[in-house]
């Protein structure tokens, strides 16, 4: 894997790092609450996407596969404290915000909303509420952030976890009209699950618990959520990502707290350890083709904070995992995605808080190009309004 130094589009080397201070440089961004993420729009460009400061920072590539991008749109976000985003097969992509408000008397309400963006360079739908799977007022607030998929219908599901220990999932029927909430049937679950939807038409889920990892799945499109096999591990909550690995069958990469590295667990199979030395974030996941093979390509922020990218052939981790040092620190999660040339790029929050990216420079390869800047170095301010 070769990865050089951080550049801007005019090619000129940019340093993050001790020689220049986040606390002096003027303008800087502000915290990231949640994302990034990097997604194909309908036209092949990618958008990406953060939360920042009330609200949804959109940044578009100006031409397919090219280093100049658009923006940042801002989407107001009002009171939005947390943010996950889902994308189906058309391409939409729908925001699912968990929001605050304080009430006269000191406490929190919370409820869950959603937008939608249906195709890249176009204005959000209006945000519309989900409500609360714990509609009274002191419950509310302890609702976590929920996890989302979309079917192969382009139906919307929502699985929201609770203080308690279950998780509910709210889902759009045939028609686009939203049922009821629904409990799935657990108490054990903590917080931070993780939703997949595969090309067959069903969505799987998985819940960290305190004993393991709790799974359901369709048994096809528009069936039932059922619970499927637990998984023998003690998922680090916030970890999982759910990748589907052949057609039909997901993949969970999660963070083990027993071992404290990286397993890959499969319903039905013994989990398979896959070393490491992740941080407390989220693995990133896809699937590419190199040399000629099926592989699956993994991403994580390592306990020291660097960027770290893993190769294997698809569903044979058993035979290795390649790891990678990039040699570039990041704050949070790193994100993984194909750009329309089908080459692998990888998106993170650089350590002075700005976006960088890289992509895959050989086809045949995992070998990373040069880091470019996305935007500018600063956070634009937020407005107020529609």
């Amino acid at each position: 894997m070769v990865v050089s130094s951080v550049r801007d589009h005019g090619g000129r080397e940019l340093r993050a790092g001790k020689g220049e201070s986040e606390a002096s440089a003027p303008g800087r961004w502000r915290e990231v609450l949640s994302g990034p993420w990097l997604l194909p729009g309908h036209d092949g460009r990618l958008l990406v996407y953060a939360l920042v400061d009330r609200s949804v920072l959109r940044w578009t590539e100006s031409a397919q596969g090219g280093d100049h991008w658009l923006g940042p749109d801002i989407l107001p976000a009002p009171d939005v404290t947390r943010l996950t985003v889902a994308q189906g097969g058309n391409r939409y992509v729908h925001l699912i915000g968990r929001q605050v408000r304080e009430n006269g008397d000191g406490s929190l309400t919370a409820e869950l909303v959603y937008a939608i963006q249906y195709q890249a360079g176009r204005p959000m739908s209006e945000w519309r509420t989900l409500g609360n799977p714990q509609p009274s007022r002191p419950r509310s607030a302890q609702t976590g952030l929920p996890a989302a998929a979309v079917d192969a219908a382009g139906a919307l599901h929502v699985f929201a976890p609770t203080a308690e220990g279950r998780v509910l999932l709210r889902r759009e029927d045939a028609k686009g009209r939203w049922e009821p909430w629904l409990d799935l049937g657990v108490t054990a679950a903590l917080d931070t699950p993780a939703a997949v939807a595969t090309t067959s038409g069903h969505v799987a889920l998985l819940a960290p618990a305190r004993a393991g990892a709790l799974t359901w799945c369709q048994r096809g499109p528009d069936a039932p959520m059922e619970r499927g096999h637990d998984l023998p591990v003690l998922a680090l909550p916030g970890s999982a990502t759910g990748l589907e690995t052949s057609p039909g069958r997901v993949t969970w990469y999660l963070t083990d707290l027993r071992g404290g590295g990286i397993v890959a667990a499969r319903p039905g199979e013994w989990p398979v350890p896959l070393g490491g030395d992740p941080g407390d974030g989220r693995h990133a996941a896809l699937t590419t083709v190199l040399g000629g093979r099926p592989c699956t390509v993994l991403a994580h922020r390592d306990a020291a904070g660097r960027i770290m990218l893993g190769v294997c052939a698809a569903e044979d981790e058993r035979n290795g995992v390649w790891w990678t040092d990039t040699g570039t620190t990041c704050l949070g999660d790193p994100v993984l995605a194909r750009d329309s040339r089908g080459r692998v790029a990888v998106l993170a929050v650089a350590a002075d808080g700005g976006l960088i990216l890289a992509r895959q420079a050989s086809g045949r390869e995992l070998v990373l190009g040069d880091w470019i800047r996305i935007g500018t170095n600063r956070w634009p301010t937020p407005h107020v309004g529609v």
